[in-house]
């Protein structure tokens, strides 16, 4: 028997039996399970896929077919028999493996994924390619059933049907059941409609009722109309047939041989086909099988019986604004509740339970959950959309020209917002400041501690206008002191008072920075830390007052400084030609890979000790530039450094 560790490429499935791909499966699947039980990651999704993904590399010749995955989190397996054995262990750790296809890691990974409903669309664009190369290969898209919901997807279907390239589609369903009778019967239709004397047959048929006199024609449209009918009665891919497709299916995922059939068939017909496979989630594994959303995304856990190893230190964000918004709910009947397919990861379970009615999970479609929270702010209710900062990025538009433009009471719990950790660069949240901090009418905020999340909640139900809080992953630190200064519209709170260097932050890295001022206190500077609160309205007056009176002000912000709470800063001191040397701190232009959220800080210069260091670099260089100053005052004279002066006022 063939060993996983012995697979170097995907070619050698091409020459096996289903004995030896079954056994390499089983064994797939146990080395999936061990290292994400050390590792943490998307467990329930990748043991569906085992068997699906053995079968279309034995059938199908990549990298020369192009495969590409849908949001990319069922990859695994898909990189175990592409030559990635050794690296495996690495999984998700920083400097290690990725858990999405990534194109530097192989050139299997065809395209770069993470975000769901994009496949199709790459596929389609892909087709066109190979045609304008005159190349001969096949392309297939492997979208999941809640993915297929999307937009994105259902626009791609539409473009596919309407221009017949050829393009293999594999369902992956794992919310489907399939009747044995059912099932036999569609495989079996399937099976004659897509043999090549079937439809020899049917042409001539066509053609002979076409030639009898009179009737002939009647004849024809009467036997396509009988064969529509039962079409329309006993199968479930009308519909993809409708928009243009070859329906194949369904056919279970976890049957090597037959999908190998379909797979082997496919590659003989011409045109978009779309092969219909049912699929388990967590398959093979107990307590995935059992519970496949909380081995969704998972972090590592005890093998014997799945339960997680690693305890949280405290209360997140997440469960404290599931509180919140219960109780708010509790006082307000006009409350409703919006999510994208992630009522457990926003929290927004525990309100569906108490509040079903007003609760709406819309799918993986961002934009239409958007804008229906607009329909219903404008109906006179107070929806709250909950959506992971990064995933809210696909709804930008709608936030702009929906709930923005006409100013509609909108709440958005943007959770996740800073850097996520082992799901790297496209679950990172470090986009949401800049791309709604400079939306007219929009209030953006962000809270410190569990205290601050509460105010703010509280505050943005009575707003009139859209708001946006923005949270992190993890737990809520325990703040040093407590301050029970109200949440007032662009205001924000000093937390210490300084005389040499002030530091503005805002949401976690408020309270980071209490602690670097502490540090640097201790080091003999007089360091002062404000939570701006507002990122969007700026505390402009206060801001003013309290850069007057130091020397130096460092922004702080876990956000890229592009566009962020920094450069809100300098935007707002050029305008009011405040001069004083900023140090702006936030991530570098550059994306964000995957790793411990500890690692990733200090690596980008964000935790602790890195940011005390930049802060006294910079002091020093500042002060070094302002004893180069004097010193150069003091040998052009009175009269030119009164020259100086009055140029560099101007």
């Amino acid at each position: 028997m063939i060993q996983l560790d012995d697979i170097k490429g995907p070619e050698i499935l091409r020459e096996c039996g289903p004995d030896d791909l079954k056994n390499i499966s089983d064994q797939i699947r146990e080395r999936i399970i061990d290292v994400v039980s050390k590792n943490g990651g998307h467990l329930a999704s990748n043991l569906g896929v085992v068997e699906l993904t053995v079968a279309l590399h034995s059938i199908f010749s990549s990298p020369r077919d192009k495969i590409v995955w849908d949001v990319g989190h069922q990859c695994y397996a898909h990189k175990l028999v592409t030559g990635r054995q050794k690296e495996f262990e690495t999984l998700r750790k920083y400097r290690g493996m990725s858990g999405f296809p990534k194109r530097n890691e192989s050139h299997h990974d065809i395209v770069e994924t993470g975000h769901s409903s994009t496949s199709l669309s790459a596929a389609m664009g892909l087709a066109m390619a190979r045609e304008q190369k005159g190349e001969n290969h096949e392309i297939i898209a492997v979208i999941g059933d809640g993915a297929l919901s999307g937009g994105m997807a259902l626009e791609a279907l539409n473009h596919i049907g309407h221009l017949n390239k050829k393009i293999i589609v594999v369902l992956n369903d794992n919310e489907m059941s399939i009747s044995k009778n059912v099932g036999a019967l569609a495989n079996y239709l399937s099976r004659i409609r897509t043999e090549p004397v079937y439809q020899k047959l049917r042409s001539d048929a066509e053609f002979l009722m076409k030639r009898i006199p009179a009737i002939g024609g009647r004849m024809a449209f009467a036997a396509d109309r009988i064969k529509d009918s039962l079409k329309y009665l006993v199968l479930p891919g009308v519909f993809f047939e409708e928009l243009g497709f070859t329906y194949l299916g369904p056919v279970s995922g976890h049957d090597i041989s037959a999908l190998r059939q379909y797979f082997q068939r496919s590659k003989r017909l011409d045109g978009p086909l779309l092969i219909h496979a049912i699929t388990e989630k967590g398959k093979g594994y107990h307590p995935a099988e059992k519970s496949p959303s909380r081995f969704h995304g998972t972090g590592p856990f005890i093998l014997e019986n799945g339960e997680g190893k690693v305890r949280s230190s405290g209360k997140s964000f997440t469960s404290c604004f599931s509180d919140i918004i219960c109780e708010m709910a509790e006082k307000d009947e006009k409350i409703v509740a919006i999510t994208a397919a992630m009522p457990d990861g926003t929290g927004l379970d525990k309100f569906s339970q108490k509040f079903p009615d007003r609760f709406f999970d819309v799918g993986i479609a961002e934009q239409h959950g958007v804008t229906l929270a607009a329909g219903m702010a404008r109906g006179g209710l107070k929806p709250v959309v909950a959506i992971y900062s990064t995933f809210l990025q696909r709804a930008y538009d709608q936030i702009i020209h929906d709930v923005c433009l006409p100013n509609l009471p909108v709440i958005f719990a943007v959770d996740r917002a800073g850097l996520v950790g082992e799901d790297g660069e496209t679950h990172h949240g470090v986009f949401d400041l800049s791309f709604l901090r400079h939306i007219p009418n929009m209030n953006v905020l962000a809270p410190r501690d569990q205290v601050e999340l509460e105010k703010m909640f509280t505050w943005a139900q009575s707003c009139e206008g859209p708001v946006a809080i923005r949270y992190p992953r993890g737990s809520v630190p325990q703040p040093p002191f407590k301050s029970d200064q109200p949440i007032n519209r662009g205001k924000g709170e000093m937390l210490r008072r300084g005389k040499d260097i002030l530091l503005l932050g805002s949401g976690s890295m408020a309270w980071d920075g209490y602690k670097v001022a502490e540090i640097l206190e201790s080091k003999g500077y007089s360091v002062g830390v404000a939570d701006l609160r507002f990122i969007k309205p700026l505390d402009e007056k206060n801001i003013s007052r309290w850069i007057e009176n130091v020397s130096i002000v460092v922004t702080l912000e876990e956000n890229y400084v592009a566009g962020g709470m920094g450069s809100a800063i300098l935007e707002f001191m050029a305008r009011e030609k405040i001069e004083k040397p900023v140090l702006n701190i936030g991530l570098p232009d550059r994306f964000i890979t995957h790793g411990n959220i500890g690692e990733l800080l200090r690596e980008n210069g964000l935790d602790i000790d890195n940011m005390v260091d930049r802060i006294e670099d910079f002091w020093i260089s500042c002060s070094k530039n302002q004893k180069r100053d004097s010193d150069y005052g003091e040998k052009i004279g009175p009269f030119a450094r009164r020259t100086r002066a009055f140029f560099f006022k101007k």
